[in-house]
């Protein structure tokens, strides 16, 4: 924490998760979405949403990554798939952080696959650079420069995803 720069406070994040939870509100209320959250980063972001919807959903998750506690994406790696039925479900994945778009690229498609009536994604921050391989979520939160950030879930070298915010590794760390 010491090599870090707060960029979001806990104030400034729950108000962008009431707003996205209005959206979520407004569009979901008569779906019965499956909610699929996006481990190990989105558990944070999920914990404090969920609170905030007012409609029925059932809830699973599901656990693929490219970093595996290391500060560079590689391959995708599976590490579970959500145990309930997807097929003709409404499925709204929620992310951490929209960074490229590998990972979300293959977690849609995994679940079209299974028979997902309809796919979207919530992630809570969106990292603004030109190198983005997939759609935008339909939900985005925050928005950051091309950092590494941590915190509120989302980790730095597989530590501080309990931090209380979100921050970035300071520039000359």
């Amino acid at each position: 924490m010491q090599h870090a720069e707060q960029l979001f406070s806990m104030t400034e994040i729950d108000q962008q998760i009431s707003r996205l939870a209005k959206q979520l509100n407004r569009d979901y209320e008569s779906l019965n979405p499956l909610v699929l959250c996006v481990m190990n980063g989105a558990v944070v972001t999920l914990g404090h949403l969920l609170p905030k919807l007012t409609f029925p959903l059932q809830l699973d998750y599901i656990h693929a990554t490219r970093y595996c506690d290391k500060r560079i994406g590689a391959d995708l790696v599976w590490q579970s798939r959500p145990t309930s039925e997807l097929n003709d479900r409404h499925v709204l994945l929620i992310e951490d952080i929209f960074d490229e778009g590998y990972t979300l690229d293959a977690l849609r498609a995994f679940c079209l696959e299974a028979g997902a009536s309809s796919v979207r994604c919530l992630a809570l921050v969106n990292k603004l650079h030109d190198r983005k391989q997939a759609q935008l979520p339909e939900y985005l939160g925050l928005e950051v420069a091309d950092r590494y950030v941590f915190g509120f879930g989302m980790d730095v070298d597989g530590y501080w995803r309990n931090a209380p915010g979100i921050f970035a590794v300071r520039e000359d760390s």
